[in-house]
């Protein structure tokens, strides 16, 4: 099985991109040369993996074989928009390999080459020598690989194996096989995106909030809070997972912090809002508008303590984002078009259009009315604060996002502080 080298240890000086096993060396092709194996599929999304450490991690590999004659194999399955690197850094790469790796590769196998591959070849075809442009093989399939290489001991993907069977059922006209899912890759000791909150909690000595959330809302509280169309804006630099501090002020940019912040609660493996609050927060819709703030507050009541910390942490710094909604043009129903589906998902597939109605009416409200939702104890009156409150109207969150517009939103009462009590 491919994956991380149970015997790597996290003081190799490159654990945090070897670790997900992209590269690997093992076997020989059918002339005794050293096989090394480079897999898309093994690849993070691109903020997870910092593309520079990958280039000097490739060139530490190679220099270990360069000096004899040596085999690639390049499993191109598994790269996509989400972990592909720029043409800009192939390019870098491309040249960084000097004569020193050149000389003494003897073979290029490209397994599963698609359009992407060709397009490439012809957008790079000035700078590859014909020399080098002889080295390079297309392989259709493992079969036609295992004419050139004993692939039994190769350490191909499990991934890039199912792939291979899924083409030749195709090919046979046979139904494909069922999809895998493989197993999850240990994180690395300092990562912040992509793990749990209680792993999180963990590493930061009992803290509630994930360092990354603390970080970035303190920031945007201090110095964006009037930037107009915040969250609005993607950013098109790398973030990378390292787990060390970061000057937000470095970047320039104040959209930077407030893409990690999305992009941090997107990354969680379940949504903050947890998958068994999905169902319930899809039939918010059909809640009488006036009842609709304590069918929330019901909802949350069935978090886990920490998931609920943490949210009401969030919703208290998006409500003062809205409050500033005449400068930043940010309101309760535009916050809740960006971060609806970034606080909840369904465990299988991915929302429906149909869907995003009621989880944007249901952050729209928890953002207008954070004081009410997020309420340490319930008033005695509260019970008509409903009524007196005012809910947005039946499915208006998701509606106005549909139509694009922005409709203006009276700024409630400064929040008070909320602490939940069981």
């Amino acid at each position: 099985m491919a994956g991380q080298d149970p015997a790597l240890s996290t003081s190799h000086p490159f654990y945090d991109v070897a670790r997900h096993g992209i590269l690997q060396v093992a076997g020989d092709d059918h002339f005794g040369r050293r096989v090394v194996t480079f897999s898309c599929c093994r690849m993070p999304p691109s903020h997870e993996l910092n593309h520079g450490r990958l280039l000097e991690y490739l060139k530490y590999t190679l220099d270990q074989y360069v000096k004899n004659d040596y085999t690639i194999v390049y499993f191109h399955y598994g790269l996509n928009s989400r972990n592909k690197p720029s043409l800009g850094w192939l390019q870098s790469a491309y040249k960084e390999f000097d004569r020193k790796y050149k000389k003494n590769l003897q073979a290029l196998y490209v397994v599963h080459p698609t359009n992407f591959i060709r397009v490439l070849w012809n957008i790079f075809r000035p700078l590859i020598s014909h020399k080098f442009g002889k080295k390079v093989t297309y392989v259709n399939c493992l079969s036609e690989l295992r004419e050139h290489l004993k692939c039994d001991q190769l350490l191909i993907p499990p991934e890039v194996l199912r792939y291979d069977e899924k083409l030749r059922s195709l090919h046979q006209g046979q139904p494909p096989p069922a999809a895998k899912t493989p197993p999850p890759r240990p994180p690395l000791p300092t990562q912040q995106f992509g793990v749990s909150l209680q792993y999180l909690r963990d590493k930061n000595h009992g803290e509630l909030i994930p360092p990354v959330l603390r970080s970035t809302v303190t920031y945007l509280r201090e110095k964006g809070l009037r930037t107009e169309g915040l969250f609005r804006r993607n950013y098109s630099g790398k973030i990378y997972n390292l787990g060390k501090p970061v000057n937000f002020d470095d970047y320039g940019d104040i959209h930077v912090p407030a893409v990690i912040l999305k992009t941090f609660l997107r990354e969680l493996p379940q949504p903050l809002l947890t998958f068994e609050a999905y169902e319930q927060i899809l039939g918010i819709t059909g809640v009488e508008s006036s009842l609709r703030v304590g069918h929330c507050r019901q909802i949350l009541r069935g978090l886990p303590e920490h998931n609920h910390a943490v949210l009401s942490y969030l919703m208290g710094f998006l409500h003062a984002v809205s409050r500033e909604s005449i400068f930043n043009k940010m309101n309760s129903s535009n916050l809740a078009c960006v971060f609806g589906l970034n606080l909840i998902w369904p465990s299988q597939g991915v929302s429906s259009l149909s869907a995003l109605v009621p989880l944007n009416l249901f952050t729209e409200l928890l953002i207008e009315y954070y004081e009410k939702v997020f309420v340490a104890q319930e008033a005695p009156s509260a019970a008509g604060a409903g009524k007196q409150g005012g809910p947005v109207a039946k499915g208006n969150a998701a509606d106005r996002c549909a139509a694009g517009h922005a409709t203006s939103i009276p700024p409630p009462s400064p929040p008070t502080a909320a602490r939940r009590h069981r």
